[in-house]
């Protein structure tokens, strides 16, 4: 069985070698950004996540009706938006039937307020100031997401989704990987995961120094499936995983992610079973977790 991953030789530490303390092998990936503490895949979650000491984070790339690369994760506009309001008519619509400019004319921040998500405005965890910033931010563009990461020295989870019609076609793999290349992305800075393996496959065959992680275990399904361990990288949903199956999967030479990891006891034990990774919607607590190591 390969040994478990330790703080000096895991792959985060190529971006930045003095990530977390020397001491800890526990890496912190905000999912969707800092949820928690901002609207999800935003850049005022994604920056959030780097205040507070994650070592990355995790978003849902999508695109628009006019192919320009989004984050976002619904199929509707209705969660996380005022479409309601902007376009009544259309709410019902998938968000691949409105143009950039419709989508970024959106409100993306007032929702957060209004519903506490996951009850951080409740605890008295976001301040009166974050809140007045937050209320009219819009949809990020990839582009900018990702210049922000590289300039720094951040690390990015590329969550590639099912487009919902008229986009079920639209060619998801090409246009990231030409964005990518556009930018100069530092290729040890992000890596791409996707339950559909066969953008996986497409990208390794097509920049096989990007690293690709196989999304498995999809949410409510009750299903997890390994497969034949083809992939180097498992982003194991953590709510179908046990100790046994990621021992197995270290054995075939394989790392495990895991997402969404919220619980405080479940971050220490799958840390203590050898996860190179957890994705969290608390990276807050995660770190807190870290530096009591």
């Amino acid at each position: 069985m390969p040994p478990k991953i330790q703080a000096g030789n895991h792959p985060l530490k190529e971006i930045n070698p003095d990530i977390g303390p020397t001491a800890s092998p526990l890496y912190n990936i905000a999912h969707r950004g800092a949820r928690s503490l901002a609207p999800e895949n935003t850049m005022v979650a994604i920056k959030k996540a780097w205040e507070i000491g994650a070592h990355g984070v995790e978003v849902d790339v999508a695109a628009t009706a006019d192919g320009t690369l989004i984050l976002f994760h619904d199929d509707l506009l209705t969660r996380t938006t005022d479409i309601q309001l902007r376009f009544p008519e259309r709410q019902k619509n998938p968000f691949t039937t409105f143009s950039l400019q419709e989508i970024q004319s959106l409100d993306a921040g007032s929702w957060f307020i209004e519903t506490d998500p996951l009850g951080e405005i409740g605890r008295g965890n976001i301040s009166v100031s974050e809140l007045r910033a937050i209320r009219g931010i819009r949809v990020p563009i990839l582009e900018e997401v990702l210049h922000f990461v590289k300039e720094h020295s951040f690390y990015i989870n590329l969550e590639l989704k099912a487009l919902p019609q008229p986009l079920e076609n639209f060619p998801m793999v090409e246009k990231l990987l030409d964005l990518i290349e556009l930018i100069d992305m530092p290729v040890n800075q992000l890596a791409i995961s996707s339950f559909n393996f066969d953008y996986l496959r497409q990208i390794k065959k097509t920049r096989a120094d990007i690293e690709i992680n196989a999304l498995i275990g999809f949410p409510d399904s009750g299903v997890q499936d390994w497969g034949n361990f083809e992939f180097e990288v498992y982003n194991a949903n953590a709510e179908y995983t046990d100790e046994e199956q990621i021992q197995k999967a270290l054995s075939k030479g394989c790392r495990v992610n895991l997402f969404t990891v919220n619980d405080p006891r479940d971050m220490k034990r799958f840390l203590d079973a050898g996860v190179s990774m957890l994705i969290t919607d608390f990276p807050k607590q995660l770190k807190h977790l870290e530096t009591n190591l």
